[in-house]
C-alpha cells in the first residue's frame, strides 16, 4: 500500500505515517469512501483474490483508512501485526473466538470489563469455552488455575474500573512456562503510556472508542501483536463482518497524531485531582497508579510512562453517599463512556458492570459505592470546584 517508513520518534510515527499520495498530492490522508475496488482484468481480480498481491478488494476485507490506522498502531506498539474492528468488544470477542475451541479454557484477571465478563461467563460456555478468574491482586494465585486445557491469560492493567495493577512481566513468565498466550487490553493506558509487548504480552487489545479517538466520536477496537496470530484473527474478522468502518478509521488515525499530547495532559490533571481527593474529609478511599498509597504503585512505576487518566474514588457513606454526589455534579459529565477530553463520572455497578452479581463485583475488588472518574482536559481547578461541591453536601 506504500506506508512510508520513519525510524523516529512515537509522536513523529503517529503524525507522519500516512497512505501514499495519490494524483492530487494531498497534505492530509483522504477519506476513502468506497465499498470496493475495481481491477483492471481477470488476471488481476484472480491474484487479488488468492492474495499473490498486497491490493485493496473490499472494505470488509481491507481499505486504506483501515491500513493506515492499523499501521499506526503496530509501530505504537511495537507489534508485528494488526487488525482493526468496529467497536473494543468486536476485537475482544473475535480475538478469542478466532484462537479458541471448544473445550479450551481462559485464566482472567476478574477485574474486567463487564462485557468482557458477560461474555466469557455467558456466551462462551455455551460453545464449551471456560473462565476461569484470578484476584490481581492475588497473582501468587494465578498457577494453581492453569489446566491443561488453558490457552490464554488474559488481564487488563490498569483494570476497569478499579484501577488495579499487575505485574506483566511476572504474567509473561507465567505464560511462558506453562505455553500460554499472554493477552492484555490496553485501553486504559495506551501505547503512549505502556507497551505490554515489551514486557512478554503476544497480543494488546484497545477500545479505541477510548482515549485513541479521545473526544468521544467514534467507536473503533483494534489488536496488535504476533503476525502469526494476527492472520487467524484477520481471517476470522474478514469472514463475520466485524470490521472497522473507512470513516472511523479516517477520525483514529487523525486522533492519533495528538494522543501522546492529550494522555500526557490527562495524567497530569488526574494526578493533581488525585491528590486533593486522597486528602478531602469526605472520600474514604482513592486508587490512581501514580499515587504512591497505590498497592502497586512501585509496578506501575516500573511498566507506565504516566498513571493514566482514570481514579477509583470511595465516598464515605456508601451507595447512598455515591447516588448523592453523582446527582450533585454540574461540570462534569454523567456517561457510561471514559478517555474523552470533558471528565466523566460513572457508578460501575449500576452501569458498566451492572450484570455482575455481589459476589461477582467483590470478586472484581468492585464495591457498589465506587465511582469511576474519567479524568478529562479542562483547566483541572474547574474539575476540582466541581467534585468538592458535590462531595461537600455532608460538611
Amino acid at each position: 500500500m506504500g506506508i512510508k517508513q520513519f525510524p523516529s520518534g512515537e509522536e513523529t510515527l503517529a503524525i507522519r505515517t500516512q497512505t501514499q499520495r495519490s494524483i492530487y498530492a494531498e497534505h492530509s490522508t483522504p477519506l476513502y469512501l468506497t465499498s470496493s475496488f475495481i481491477f483492471e482484468d481477470s488476471e488481476e481480480m484472480r491474484a487479488s483474490f488468492a492474495e499473490e498481491n498486497d491490493r485493496n478488494i473490499y472494505s470488509r476485507f481491507s481499505n486504506p483508512n483501515t491500513t493506515e490506522f492499523i499501521h499506526k498502531m503496530i509501530q505504537l506498539e511495537q507489534a508485528e501485526d494488526g487488525v482493526a474492528f468496529s467497536t473494543g468488544m468486536a476485537a475482544i470477542y473475535t480475538t478469542f473466538a478466532a484462537l479458541l475451541s471448544t473445550g479450551d479454557h481462559i485464566v482472567s484477571a476478574s477485574s474486567i470489563f463487564g462485557s468482557s465478563h458477560t461474555l466469557f461467563t455467558k456466551y462462551f460456555p455455551k460453545w464449551g469455552i471456560e473462565t476461569t478468574y484470578f484476584n490481581m491482586n492475588q497473582p501468587e494465585t494465578i498457577e494453581d488455575k492453569i489446566r491443561a486445557s488453558t490457552k490464554i491469560l488474559f488481564v487488563e492493567t490498569p483494570s476497569n474500573p478499579g484501577v488495579d495493577i499487575i505485574d506483566l512481566e511476572l504474567l509473561s513468565g507465567i505464560a511462558q512456562k506453562h505455553g500460554l498466550l499472554l493477552i492484555v487490553d490496553n485501553s486504559f493506558a495506551t501505547p503512549v503510556v505502556q507497551k505490554p509487548i515489551l514486557f512478554g504480552a503476544d497480543l494488546v487489545l484497545h477500545s479505541a472508542t477510548k482515549l485513541i479517538d479521545g473526544q468521544g466520536r467514534v467507536l473503533g477496537g483494534v489488536t496488535v501483536g504476533r503476525k502469526n496470530l494476527i492472520r487467524e484473527i484477520y481471517l476470522f474478522a474478514r469472514n463475520t463482518g466485524s470490521s472497522l468502518s473507512p470513516f472511523n478509521a479516517w477520525i483514529l488515525s487523525k486522533s492519533l497524531e495528538t494522543l501522546s499530547l492529550r494522555v500526557e495532559k490527562h495524567a497530569q490533571n488526574a494526578l493533581e485531582i488525585a491528590l486533593f481527593l486522597e486528602k478531602h474529609p469526605e472520600v474514604a478511599a482513592v486508587k490512581y497508579p501514580f499515587l504512591r498509597s497505590h498497592p502497586q504503585y512501585k509496578t506501575a512505576k516500573k511498566q507506565m510512562r504516566w498513571g493514566g487518566n482514570i481514579i477509583a474514588l470511595e465516598i464515605k457513606g456508601g451507595k447512598d453517599a455515591g447516588k448523592q454526589f453523582i446527582d450533585r455534579i454540574r461540570l462534569c459529565s454523567l456517561s457510561a463512556n471514559l478517555g474523552d477530553t470533558r471528565t466523566i463520572v460513572t457508578h460501575p455497578a449500576s452501569s458498566t458492570h451492572s450484570k455482575l452479581n455481589s459476589t461477582e463485583l467483590q470478586a472484581a475488588n468492585l464495591t457498589e459505592g465506587l465511582i469511576r472518574i474519567s479524568v478529562g482536559l479542562e483547566t483541572v481547578k474547574d474539575i476540582i470546584h466541581d467534585l468538592d461541591q458535590a462531595l461537600t453536601i455532608h460538611l
